[in-house]
């Protein structure tokens, strides 16, 4: 992970290139859905789409042959956007003309919650996610990589596309498809392999694509075509409580009533465990900058920082959810309540924010670049 170099402490509010305030709730994941041909990836795509819940999804896709949806009759015309009846869009497109579609998507007046890109099946995903990140559309966000590998035939991909193992060790979630096609122990034993390939990413299990959207993105409720409001931290809770009827993940929830501390928060979040997928919610960093609350979006190994004004009358806490597979909930919880300050003794200086700040963009110049 990179950043920018920090120069003040002291931010005014972010703007799009309107000059309309933009927050960080108000920025756009953009989610790279890849995996060679026949591992289930539009399946996947599909699933998301009708288990979405009132989220407005935007798909990018360089083929519409096999989305299921009435409304692809566009099949292979680049350019094309069309509306899937539920909220959502969906665009044919170039991968060379990738900024200018999401320019489109992004505008306000399309009022999509996620974009999801889908590679074609001999894509490489690096280059899109570099696209991503080197774009200077300030509503969009890095969402994550997402890698789909069929568990039937992991194998033989593998010898027919050596490549796969570079693909898996780039990517922030890997989804083991068809788990439904071999016995417990072959989809252990493959599990394993790519779990071993796959470094620090999230591997989950799932047949016919069916993850829970919630590893991917938020989902929102809407009556009349508005938005209701986003799953609250209370509803994160609850969720940890009931079984989910796909790929299992875990949802750990975290809340301090003490300012965080920069230093050992920074080392907790750069030394982050293996299968820990995604990292939300706010940081009070207290006196060292008492006018805002720290939103944090971490998605794999990517990671930003937004400073926004604390809602008035709002109680200075720092609330996070995080969200993985196969994470030690005790563990999170002992990590992130040793980046407490404990007293006037622990107060941190105020160079310690400097690390923090190498994760927050420069006003003037958007989301910046980073590494995946």
């Amino acid at each position: 992970m990179s950043g920018v170099t920090p120069t003040r402490l002291s931010w005014g509010p972010r703007t799009d290139r309107e000059g309309c305030p933009l927050t960080s709730a108000q920025q756009i994941p953009v989610v790279v859905l890849a995996g060679f041909l026949g591992s289930g990836k539009t399946t996947l795509l599909n699933h998301l789409l009708r288990s979405a819940r009132g989220t407005r999804v935007g798909v990018m896709v360089n083929d519409f042959g096999s989305i299921e949806i009435d409304a692809m009759t566009v099949a292979g015309q680049v350019g094309s956007t069309v509306s899937l009846g539920n909220g959502c869009l969906c665009c044919a497109v170039d991968a060379s003309e990738l900024d200018t579609y999401l320019e489109t998507l992004t505008r306000p007046s399309s009022r999509l919650d996620v974009i999801v890109i889908e590679a074609s099946g001999l894509a490489e995903p690096q280059e899109l996610v570099r696209m991503i990140l080197a774009s200077d559309n300030e509503r969009v966000v890095y969402g994550g990589l997402v890698e789909v590998v069929d568990a039937a035939e992991f194998d033989a991909t593998r010898a027919r596309h050596p490549e796969t193992d570079r693909h898996l060790a780039i990517a922030d979630l890997v989804v083991v498809n068809k788990a439904d096609r071999v016995d417990p122990a072959e989809l252990r034993r493959v599990h394993t392999a790519v779990a071993g390939l796959a470094e620090r990413a999230a591997v989950v299990d799932a047949a016919y694509g069916r993850v829970d959207p919630e590893l991917l993105f938020d989902r929102a409720t809407r009556r009349d075509d508005e938005i209701e409001g986003q799953l609250s931290f209370d509803d994160l809770r609850e969720d940890e409580h009931h079984a989910h009827p796909h790929a299992a993940y875990d949802t750990v929830s975290f809340t301090a009533d003490e300012p965080m501390h920069p230093r050992r928060l920074l080392d907790f979040l750069d030394s982050r465990p293996e299968g820990l997928y995604r990292i939300k919610g706010f940081v009070d960093f207290g006196a060292l900058d008492p006018a805002n609350r720290y939103s944090v979006h971490a998605v794999g190994r990517f990671l930003r920082f937004y400073p926004d004004p604390w809602p008035p009358g709002a109680q200075r806490l720092t609330q996070l959810v995080l969200i993985g597979s196969g994470t030690n909930g005790d563990a999170l919880h002992k990590a992130l309540d040793d980046c407490r300050v404990t007293g006037p003794d622990d107060t941190p200086e105020e160079h310690s924010m400097w690390g923090v700040l190498r994760y927050v963009p420069e006003p003037e110049d958007g989301a910046g670049e980073d590494d995946s």
